[in-house]
């Protein structure tokens, strides 16, 4: 009898271990304690070495934005969140490029220059904050599990708000990218005819083994305990969808970006997306560009791709807006 208590003490000791570890993972990976966009004149950019010789513009760029016309917009997500956007008209009716920032970032911070590209390509953009960042509600991050379904409600926004016939590209970064590929899977109104991918995952699986490992880890024993944080405190499995098995029923043209040198989001994450695509697609690879920067480094050819690939549709004409143009180009 002793020999069973002592086993009985050992297995729960051991689940126990199991569940603490599952915990510490969802507050590392999933967790956001409530973030809040910068206010005031506080600005925040990217961290890290990388991006210091690109830290100037991009507080100019943000300058910028926060200076143009633009609107607050707020729609309640599938599961009761209340997420934000920012609309940035450039004329009544233009495309719009609905627009996701990456992991743990802001709309803000991670597509600063987002509206002024967008301007400058004759398109209107919407930069939401994803659910648990900015101004958003929420407190897990899903790696695009839940918000490939949030991507889908912005689509419906954007119909009722400009018409049913507005011409729509999603567009992200980082995990946006990886969000908006997911969502390229799902079933697209006729309105919707592109999507804008730069330096996305593969699947939430192949990028949290990736930085397991570069923490000095093994992936394949750590993983399982991230997986099992997922499910047990986020309440969604963490292998319910992935960019490269949505993208496979994807109908609309897709349009890759990655900077070749990007060390968080390997290249050839974009390379597999690419290769399980079926649709209409054009893969863009910008040499030294590190994570996010392949438009600061690659500005001529990543405007030409993102003007011409998705043909004429894809942009209109603003007299009003033409004399700004002509001065940015």
């Amino acid at each position: 009898m002793v020999i069973l208590w002592i086993l009985l003490a050992g297995v729960a000791a051991a689940g126990l271990a199991v569940l603490l570890i599952a915990y510490g993972c969802y507050r590392v990976a999933f967790f956001a304690p409530g973030r809040k966009a910068p206010s005031g004149d506080v600005i925040e950019t990217p961290q890290g070495e990388i991006y210091e010789a690109y830290r100037d513009r991009m507080v100019e760029w943000i300058k910028e934005a926060r200076a143009m016309p633009h609107e607050e917009v707020w729609i309640t997500s599938f599961d009761g969140l209340k997420l934000y956007g920012r609309f940035y008209e450039y004329a009544p009716g233009a495309p719009v490029e609905l627009m996701f920032h990456g992991y743990r970032g802001t709309g803000e911070r991670d597509l600063c220059g987002g509206a002024q590209r967008c301007f400058l390509l004759g398109r209107s953009a919407l930069i939401v904050d994803q659910r648990c960042s900015g101004k958003s509600e929420g407190h897990t991050i899903t790696f695009g599990i839940r918000e490939h379904r949030d991507c889908l409600s912005w689509v419906e926004f954007l119909r009722k708000r400009i018409g049913p016939e507005v011409k729509i590209i999603l567009t992200g970064i980082s995990m946006g990218a990886s969000t908006v590929l997911m969502a390229g899977g799902s079933a697209l109104p006729e309105n919707v005819i592109g999507i804008l991918a730069d330096c996305g995952y593969s699947s939430p699986r192949d990028i949290i083994k990736k930085v397991i490992r570069q923490l000095g880890l093994p992936a394949e024993l750590g993983y399982p305990f991230v997986k099992l944080g997922a499910r047990l405190y986020g309440h969604f499995d963490l292998e319910e969808c992935s960019p490269e098995e949505m993208v496979k029923h994807c109908t609309v043209p897709v349009l890759f970006f990655h900077g070749e040198s990007d060390d968080y989001v390997p290249c050839h994450m974009s390379r597999i997306n690419y290769e399980a695509c079926p649709a209409k697609k054009l893969l863009v690879t910008i040499p030294g560009a590190g994570h996010g920067l392949s438009y600061l480094m690659g500005r001529e050819a990543y405007l030409k791709a993102a003007r011409e690939f998705f043909g004429p549709n894809a942009s209109a004409k603003s007299v009003e807006q033409q004399a700004w143009i002509d001065g940015r180009i």
